[in-house]
């Protein structure tokens, strides 16, 4: 067995171990992870669909599902006859979407030991798996190789410092030449791998441009929304983490208007954190509260349920997109401008191309302090013609970007991948 393959192993065991002892804790997002991997291979077996091929989805968690979602249902609807079996790594995926009507099954994917990779491809036996934008689990990949299973990674986008860019990452180059084709989003993807030898590529765009711009065509209505906000302007900030939860509270508190009001559906919605929400707005309500009694008068809400974000900002004025003050960076920044919003959020955005080029076009604003975010705030929030330049720069940016999907369903069309039946 090679070093870095033991490394590997040796890194699993270890994340393992890691989350058993969050989860000791009373971490209910660990216990979850935990518990839905428990007699993995017994629950699949039974609920594993029957009656056609199958085609394997996996997504990391919420995010990539919403990503990968479009190519999902365009197979369903293309290939009707196929079972769709879809797989989330993380509770916060699995959690939302465990109900899914588009797949014939949801499941939590097993710990990537060879073992277990052995023993869930021999079991589902797919005709073929979908990869989502960057799930590289070893010994899953390499059995899906061995058994000759065509494997496809869709809405890829690679960087300079990732690790198959490395000279250590031989063993991650190979994995990515053992996929059938790899649908990227960006140019640069492009070069990068081309540069590592890797030629099974095409550049096809990002699937999250179709499946925002289905949002809006949904024209999906949130209950009590309308009510809450009235003929109020509403700033409507989602999924926000705690430095974004300061600054939207400081702004609050020095800008009162009568004619505002601010929703908030943060990222986590841990009791601890809705509380720690509550204290930087005391006049705050929940959503789970304000919808039993609609009517009530109110100015800051807060979303402490999920599933309702990419419908919610419809009923906005502007929009913040949050995560650009901590280390992994901003969270969807599409959802919002599909609808044609304009959209704030902060400096960490260098792994998403997308917030650049929203930027670029007109219709995102990156706010780097609390003055800047003061500042661009009232600048929109006053400015009618400048809210409403910027939003229609947002929708066309993601209207000019559509079509990955189409791209991705043509290749496995051509491929005869799948049978029509």
């Amino acid at each position: 067995m090679a070093a870095s393959t033991i490394i590997y192993d040796l890194g699993i065991r270890t994340y393992r171990a890691a989350v058993g002892l969050v989860a000791a804790t009373g971490n209910a997002k660990a216990r979850r992870w935990l518990d839905g991997r428990k007699n993995w291979q017994e629950s699949l077996q039974q609920h594993l669909p029957a009656g056609g091929p199958i085609v394997w989805v996996h997504a990391a968690s919420l995010g990539e599902f919403e990503q990968g979602r479009p190519v999902l249902e365009a197979i369903r609807q293309e290939y009707p006859a196929c079972k769709i079996l879809l797989t989330f790594f993380s509770p916060s995926g699995y959690e939302v979407r465990k109900d899914y009507a588009g797949a014939d099954h949801v499941c939590y994917l097993p710990l990537d030991t060879r073992q277990n990779a052995r023993d869930f491809i021999h079991l589902v036996r797919p005709s073929l798996a979908i990869f989502i934008k960057y799930e590289f689990w070893y010994h899953m990949l390499t059995s899906l190789y061995r058994e000759k299973i065509p494997v496809l990674l869709i809405s890829g986008i690679f960087r300079q410092g990732q690790v198959f860019f490395k000279p250590y990452g031989g063993m991650f180059r190979r994995l990515l030449r053992q996929l059938t084709y790899i649908f990227v989003q960006n140019q640069e993807s492009v070069g990068l791998l081309t540069q590592a030898g890797i030629s099974n590529i095409a550049l096809a765009g990002d699937t999250r441009f179709d499946r925002v711009w289905a949002l809006q065509e949904e024209n999906r209505e949130v209950g009590g929304i309308s009510e809450f906000i009235g003929a109020q302007q509403a700033v409507i900030a989602g999924s926000t983490w705690d430095e974004d939860e300061v600054l939207l509270a400081a702004w609050w508190k020095k800008k009162p208007h009568a004619d505002r009001c601010l929703i908030i559906a943060p990222h986590e919605i841990e009791p601890a954190h809705i509380n720690k929400i509550t204290t930087l707005f005391p006049e705050a309500v929940r959503y789970t509260e304000w919808i039993k009694q609609p009517g009530r008068e109110g100015k800051v809400l807060i979303i402490d349920n999920v599933g309702m974000l990419s419908a919610l900002y419809r009923y906005a004025a502007i929009t913040y997109v949050g995560g650009g003050f901590g280390k992994d960076g901003i969270h969807n920044v599409l959802e919002p401008a599909t609808y044609g919003k304009a959209v704030l959020f902060g400096p960490v955005f260098h792994k998403f191309p997308e917030a650049a080029a929203l930027i670029a076009a007109g219709g995102g604003i990156s706010i780097h302090d609390q003055d800047t975010l003061d500042i661009q705030l009232e600048k929109l929030l006053q400015d009618t013609a400048f809210r409403t330049h910027t939003g229609a720069q947002a929708k066309k940016y993601v209207a000019d970007n559509k079509g990955a999907t189409g791209k991705i369903l043509r290749y496995i069309q051509e491929k005869r991948f799948l049978t029509r039946l």
